[in-house]
């Protein structure tokens, strides 16, 4: 098992988790809305659609947003024609970082991804040049609702995972890229009740960060991101020391 999550470091940040759930629903319409245009408007017939209409609602999104959504994916309504674009580099401290964005305008992501990393104090790479010591992985979130860490993991071996992030609210279920959808249909099938769930870019090896001041610049570079529209998901290596991140809030 993991041990002590390096997800969890900076989960103690709640202000910053509430903040970026005014964000969820934009994001979520994206994902729906690209899987639709992508695969059709069909949700028995295209799973990526179907794991987007979950997670939405998940968070409660509403059924008319989820609806309306997925037709300007299919064309049945007028829509923006989304690109999905991934960007790589390093924010301060040598923190590798990897971006994943829906933008209805890619010059304009392009140039303003660029220059947030260049204020921001971090280096935009090219491509692969952080990707290359990332696993993609599937990530399985269910409410813990009171069950154990060793009662979670009797399922992570049941369902075919390998690893489990366990927290006491919610954990996170890792498994192989390819065994993600057994393992979402085994926890959907089996009474858990599931949140956003989806593939990740999990680092192999992390940059610890020791200082108050190094975490603080750090921190700012992935909220800068976070915050920007264009940005569906952002994954990074940052170990930031318990110590340290008990001092920022």
């Amino acid at each position: 098992m993991s041990g002590h999550s390096k997800w969890a470091n900076i989960k103690h940040r709640k202000g910053r988790q509430d903040a970026l759930r005014g964000k969820v629903f934009t994001r979520l319409a994206k994902e729906i809305t690209v899987s639709a245009r992508e695969g059709g408007g069909d949700v028995g017939a295209n799973p990526r659609l179907r794991l987007a209409v979950q997670n939405a609602k998940a968070v409660n999104m509403p059924n008319d947003n989820i609806s309306r959504a997925i037709k300007k994916g299919t064309g049945e309504i007028e829509g923006v024609n989304y690109e999905e674009l991934t960007y790589e580099g390093y924010a301060p401290c040598g923190v590798a970082v990897i971006l994943e964005t829906v933008t209805d305008n890619k010059k304009r992501t392009v140039a303003d991804v660029r220059s947030m990393f260049g204020k921001l104090g971090g280096n935009m790479g090219e491509t692969n040049s952080v990707a290359w010591s990332f696993d993609r992985k599937g990530v399985v979130t269910i409410k813990t609702l009171g069950k154990t860490e060793d009662e979670l993991f009797e399922a992570v071996l049941e369902s075919g995972a390998e690893d489990i992030e366990y927290d006491s609210e919610e954990s996170r279920i890792i498994c192989q890229m390819t065994d993600f959808g057994n393992v979402f249909k085994y926890f959907d099938e089996n009474g858990f009740e599931l949140g956003e769930s989806k593939l990740e870019y999990m680092p192999q090896n992390y940059t610890k960060i020791t200082t108050v001041e190094d975490a603080k610049k750090v921190l700012k570079f992935i909220d800068t991101f976070e915050d920007y529209d264009d940005v569906q998901n952002l994954y990074h290596n940052m170990d930031l020391d318990d110590s340290i991140a008990d001092q920022i809030d």
